[in-house]
């Protein structure tokens, strides 16, 4: 397996980009971007920490849940999850930060570059409240870069077409699959994980 190691080798092997792909690259949230966010109820948050490592995870609410500031600041509230904080340690060794928003039922994705600082305000995190719960903490993130992502990718899975879901039975449940990853005596049923995630959600 040959193995590229330059930006000349690499390119070789592809024709250059299209003008209207390097053109796209927008430094602010222009009207299509804010009602792309509006309407997006999931958002993949890229980071990296200061280890050099790269990690990704996701985020999501209720279309409209990442909250347009202005044209070059966005607002991400931070809702329960495993506690890890991954993300949140990774910003705080380097603001840099990558979203990618996917709203079910579109193909395009957009795409947006920038920093981020975490928030913990009192009121901001009170505007952010939901079932009388708010979150712990809240991520602005300053806009360098937004731009529209292409199809292609979800149109090759038909992520979004029911007729190519997958089958859940095909795949242990998460129960079982930790059970058998980290020993443990016995695993919580789907049934079982579903019910506790309800009860933590907000």
């Amino acid at each position: 397996m040959a193995r590229i190691r330059s930006i000349d080798a690499l390119r070789r092997l592809y024709p250059q980009p299209r003008e209207r792909s390097l053109r796209k690259v927008l430094p602010a949230l222009d009207s299509h971007c804010r009602r792309f966010v509006e309407l997006a109820p999931l958002v993949m948050v890229g980071s990296i920490g200061g280890d050099g490592r790269a990690d990704v995870t996701p985020r999501g609410d209720a279309p409209g849940f990442v909250r347009v500031e202005d044209a070059t600041a966005l607002l991400i509230p931070d809702r329960p999850g495993n506690n890890r904080l991954d993300t949140l340690t990774n910003l705080l060794a380097n603001p840099s930060i990558g979203l990618l928003f996917l709203i079910p039922g579109v193909d395009e994705t957009l795409r947006v570059n920038g920093t981020a600082e975490i928030h913990d305000d009192a009121e901001l995190l009170a505007s952010f409240e939901v079932d009388g719960k708010r979150p712990a903490t809240v991520l602005r993130v300053a806009v360098a870069e937004a731009y529209l992502h292409c199809a292609k990718a979800f149109m090759r899975s038909r992520a979004w077409d029911p007729a190519s879901f997958t089958d859940r039975a095909l795949l242990p449940s998460m129960g079982e699959m930790l059970r058998d990853q980290l020993g443990l005596a016995a695993a919580e049923t789907q049934a079982e994980m579903i019910e506790r995630y309800k009860n933590t959600l907000y």
